[in-house]
């Protein structure tokens, strides 16, 4: 088939703080525009639910036609619209099904509501290409820590482990606001890591090597803060650039040694990581070394396509046509706590 004969999917994504809106044909990636709210939610240190859905109401409707620009297309060459039905902040998760309600009615296509983890695997697929089946994803956000086994990310998804309590974005949230950096934590603590020592401080790996898939970062935010509060007591300063670099070491010691060790226990030699934390450059430098070690290939998208973003749903969206899967009722609810099993609702 040629590419000018696939399907072209408007993918809308509102889980969180970003309203994002990917168009995508095929597998190829022709737009991909975002408005985010971080700066509004900067000053509370962490997302407010209904300022983030505030933001994408007024963010909807230039961002579509942004995408639109940027594709070089008109609403009318829309084949069908893809969107983010959960997991997610329910109040935003509803701005962005409704606005995908409506174009799909006002455009007389498809819509197809889609699981947001499950996208994060399916984006991979428009910067390298089909996912080998099976894979093993490693998806790593601040909301989200999971190992999933993915025979067909279009039919099949299934949980291997996922976190007992702090996702590990979540983690480097409070630990940055415990060390006076800005949030979001992550990139912050990724770059005060580049200038310490990831060896500087022991900090405890939980379920390290529990014989589990799950992941469990509450007990290392603790021992951060307490680690902070008594050099703090005695009068001392703080080395944010070794306690950042400590941290972001055991967490991505835990991530990268629990992913391989789901890659041996299923025989699968193909790892992807998405999710934001997948931006991470510590992450993708040890899981790497690691994978090259064990003789796994590694796939982890462009920093840009492991954030929330409308391409990756557009990208399901586009799987979900081609495997000629039904599209959704035009009454499917935003479903908050959407388990990662629902690859379609």
């Amino acid at each position: 088939m040629e590419m000018a004969d696939l399907p072209l999917v408007l993918g809308i994504e509102t889980s969180c703080d970003e309203t994002g809106v990917g168009i995508v044909r095929g597998q190829t990636l022709l737009a991909n525009a975002v408005a985010s709210s971080v700066e509004e939610h900067a000053r509370f240190g962490g997302v407010v639910p209904e300022v983030a859905s505030r933001a994408h109401l007024e963010a909807m409707t230039p961002t579509v036609e942004r995408a639109l620009d940027q594709a070089g297309v008109r609403f009318a060459d829309i084949d069908a619209v893809a969107v983010t039905a959960g997991p997610g902040l329910a109040g935003a998760l509803l701005v962005g099904v409704a606005a995908a309600k409506a174009y799909a009615v006002g455009l007389g296509v498809p819509l197809y509501g889609v699981n947001h983890l499950a996208a994060h695997v399916a984006v991979d697929q428009l910067e390298h290409g089909p996912l080998p089946k099976p894979s093993i994803a490693l998806l790593v956000s601040g909301g989200h820590s999971s190992l999933l086994l993915v025979p067909d990310v279009a039919k099949d998804v299934i949980s291997l482990g996922s976190t007992v309590d702090d996702a590990a974005g979540e983690a480097f949230d409070k630990v940055a606001r415990v060390l006076g950096l800005p949030f979001p934590g992550g990139p912050h603590i990724d770059r005060a890591a580049a200038q310490g020592s990831g060896a500087a401080v022991a900090f405890p790996r939980g379920k390290y090597d529990d014989g589990t898939l799950d992941f469990s970062f509450s007990g290392l935010k603790t021992a951060v803060a307490r680690w902070v509060e008594a050099k703090e007591r005695a009068g001392e300063t703080v080395p944010v650039a070794d306690v950042a670099a400590s941290f972001q070491e055991a967490v991505v010691d835990v991530l990268t040694r629990k992913a391989l060790q789901a890659c041996r226990k299923y025989d699968v030699q193909d790892l992807l990581i998405g999710g934001g934390v997948a931006a991470n450059s510590r992450l993708r430098a040890l899981a790497q070394e690691r994978c090259d070690a064990a003789g796994v290939r590694l796939r982890v998208p462009r920093p840009g396509l492991c954030t929330d973003n409308g391409a990756m749903i557009a990208a399901l969206g586009s799987e979900l046509v081609a495997a000629g899967i039904g599209p959704s009722a035009l009454d499917i609810p935003a479903d908050s706590s959407l388990p990662i099993t629902t690859v379609h609702m």
